[in-house]
């Protein structure tokens, strides 16, 4: 299902079928719980996954290339953007890496079907058809992908014919241009049961003789979990992603909870990749390819490869990470703890290791730990564990912990093996709280560097930078001779920003220390300091002061206009139940806007609701946080209610979050307003 907002529909849509559905689009995927203290998924009741799917087709992750997150159906989509994807597959070593399938999303075909019904490619942008394109796909040892949908037209906004009504005649045709995967979208079905439909395309498939990967695009709504494990390979298990940190964190929820359906030959699939877009860092576009990775979900690279950085290269072809997706054991990673934003997920793999990622939900570093026994591990003098980010090996006498940067993931693969004693010890390094910091104002920072290795750490000694003009000085010691297992090194540093300074900045942690064979080490970590001002004494509106950090579900946190989905500004006014307010912030769900208070305000006042242009869809839950409390609560407002008052005690706080969820049903129009948005200081 595609997500393509506009002023007039406006509307974040999951799940719409039949006639509603035509016009709308399917690659991607669309949701967003960005609440920091979401508790961990329940992981649902699913049959027992097969040893593997019924074709004997991709019995690990398909990985490849799709066109849609990146092209839509702009005129750049074309025989030229398809072939040169394919030459880079070879030239920057993603072939070697394990990307095989370049796949076609909509807009590939004519928008009628020609007189004896078969489907012809539009000659303006494949002017040699489809089977040439295949086949130099095929010349470069690599495989091909198209698309259609099980409706009357897929999901563009002209509606190109579907295959409903069509499939054995289509397979075949696929079949005969050397189509190596079908993603089969969801888009006008006109109500016909989804099973019956995808059924009949897998016989189709079948059909023709030829082996091809079946992706079953239907948005999850039936959830295919529980059944399309028997017909495809791999079934869309949310709506549509976009390039947001809000969308990504929200699939990833809705994901995590069904890694029981999930084995060789048939897999969840929270949508394609968005690594190298834009819309995120480099560091959330990790934790994206690490969560991915974890939850052994198909690696679909959505961007343009013709454009991406080295960075984004650097990313989609991190070989250890990717092993850890394409592990033929085909487990997928499972939520062992959430609090707080703090996430553990462990992933069983074929050769006993454990793949454990340390993910960071929050706007601040957090410690993230865990147990080699918690993961699974058996008990063990001593434990190798490698960070698949920095490639570095390390021993562990168990503990499984790190200083996370805010949306961050540390990914570990820890095994219990005789090797330990060849590595050097771990240490953590860390802060023992967040770096908030007015400019041209002294304040004191505490660091600890903690020994985690069987073996000692020795001469270890600590420091901590800021960026140019920035002043630090150490307050305390700054060196030990040994950390042995759970001793700290704990340093206190007076950091002064300058006058001027603005923002969020890097202070950089660096820990230097010897193993005990004389091996020197050398860790570092990011430790991002904000740069605040206090709030004005009375207070005032929110909307008018400066925010500590905000992740949305589509589109940017508008100020003084509702949520327009796309780029800043592009809201209406601020409506509740025919009610409209000149201030206040516009939201989309998952949202979370932070702002820093300092200790000096007293209370938090909205009318809070679904914005009307919603129409008759939407529905939230609207909460107010004083740093680690939830200090007050809507529960769940549909558009059916008018403005909601809602008011929190935030006395003492040094940071104010205020969150919109889902309200439990998924994101589905859900433009939130926090309006007449004030606070009192």
């Amino acid at each position: 299902m595609r997500h393509l907002p506009t002023r007039t529909t406006r509307t974040s849509r999951r799940g719409v079928v039949g006639a509603l559905l035509a016009g709308l689009l399917c690659a991607a995927g669309t949701t967003v719980p960005a609440v920091a203290h979401a508790p961990a998924p329940a992981p649902v009741s699913t049959p027992a996954a097969n040893p593997q799917s019924g074709n004997g087709l991709a019995l690990t992750p398909p990985m490849g290339f799709n066109n849609w997150n990146s092209t839509h159906c702009r005129a750049e989509f074309d025989e030229s953007m398809v072939k040169g994807i394919a030459d880079l597959f070879v030239e920057k070593g993603l072939k070697e890496a394990g990307y095989r399938y370049v796949n076609l999303d909509d807009c590939w075909a004519k928008p009628q079907r020609n007189a004896d019904g078969k489907l012809e490619a539009d000659p303006q942008r494949f002017p040699n058809g489809i089977k040439a394109v295949a086949d130099y796909v095929h010349s470069k040892g690599l495989k091909i992908g198209i698309y259609t949908s099980a409706g009357t037209k897929t999901c563009d906004s002209v509606g190109l014919p579907g295959a409903l009504g069509h499939e054995f005649s289509d397979a075949q045709q696929f079949a005969d241009w050397g189509i190596d995967y079908l993603k089969y979208d969801n888009c006008n079905n006109q109500g016909v049961d989804a099973k019956k439909r995808y059924t009949t395309m897998r016989d189709a498939l079948a059909a023709t003789g030829r082996p091809i990967v079946y992706s079953i695009c239907e948005w999850g709504e039936n959830k295919p979990w529980e059944w399309a494990g028997e017909l495809g390979n791999l079934w869309r298990t949310t709506g549509d992603i976009n390039d947001s940190w809000g969308s990504m964190l929200s699939i990833m929820k809705q994901n995590l909870p069904l890694a029981a359906a999930a084995g060789p030959g048939r897999w969840n699939d929270p949508d394609m990749l968005e690594v190298g877009n834009g819309g995120m860092t480099d560091t959330e576009y990790r934790t994206h390819f690490s969560m991915w990775s974890v939850m052994a979900a198909p690696l679909l690279i959505g961007s343009d490869l013709r454009k991406a950085s080295a960075e984004t290269f650097e990313i989609l072809s991190n070989h250890e990470v990717i092993a850890v997706d394409q592990d033929p054991l085909g487990k997928q990673g499972t939520v062992l703890s959430s609090d707080g934003g703090r996430w553990v997920v462990a992933k069983e793999m074929g050769d006993g290791s454990r793949a454990v990622a340390l993910f960071n939900e929050t706007g601040s570093a957090q410690r993230i730990a865990t147990t080699a026994e918690e993961v699974g591990l058996p008990k063990a003098d001593g434990y190798t564990m490698r960070d698949l980010w920095e490639h570095r090996s390390y021993n562990t006498a168990g503990t499984l912990a790190a200083t996370v940067p805010a949306h961050g993931t540390v990914l570990l693969r820890v095994a219990a093996d005789d090797k330990w004693a060849a590595q050097p010890p771990a240490v953590e390094l860390g802060l023992e709280s967040r770096p908030l910091i007015e400019a041209g104002r002294a304040a004191t920072l505490t660091t600890k560097v903690t020994g985690l290795g069987r073996t000692p750490a020795r001469n270890v000694s600590a420091l901590l930078t800021g960026p140019s003009g920035w002043r630090v000085k150490a307050l305390s010691p700054t060196g030990s001779p040994a950390l042995p297992t759970g001793r700290s090194l704990t340093t206190r540093w007076q950091v002064t920003a300058p006058a001027d300074a603005t923002g969020a900045s890097d202070l950089t942690l660096t820990v230097r220390y010897r193993s005990p064979a004389g091996t020197r080490v050398s860790s570092t970590v990011p430790l991002r300091a904000h740069v605040v001002v206090a709030p004005p004494a009375g207070g005032g509106y929110l909307s008018d002061l400066p925010r500590l950090s905000a992740a949305n579900g589509w589109g940017p946190v508008e100020k003084d206009t509702s949520n327009g989905e796309s780029g800043a500004g592009d809201g209406n006014p601020l409506t509740i139940g025919g009610e409209v307010f000149a201030k206040g912030l516009g939201v989309h769900a998952d949202s979370t806007v932070e702002f820093y208070t300092g200790g000096a305000c007293e209370a938090v006042a909205a009318q809070v609701g679904v914005d009307d242009e919603s129409g008759a869809k939407g529905s939230v839950a609207f909460e107010v946080w004083a740093d680690g409390t939830k200090a007050a609560s809507t529960g769940v407002l549909t558009n059916a209610a008018p403005a909601r008052p809602l008011t929190a005690d935030v006395s003492g706080a040094q940071v104010v979050r205020l969150v919109v969820s889902d309200g439990g049903d998924g994101v589905d129009s859900d433009h939130a307003d926090w309006a007449d948005l004030r606070i009192t200081c």
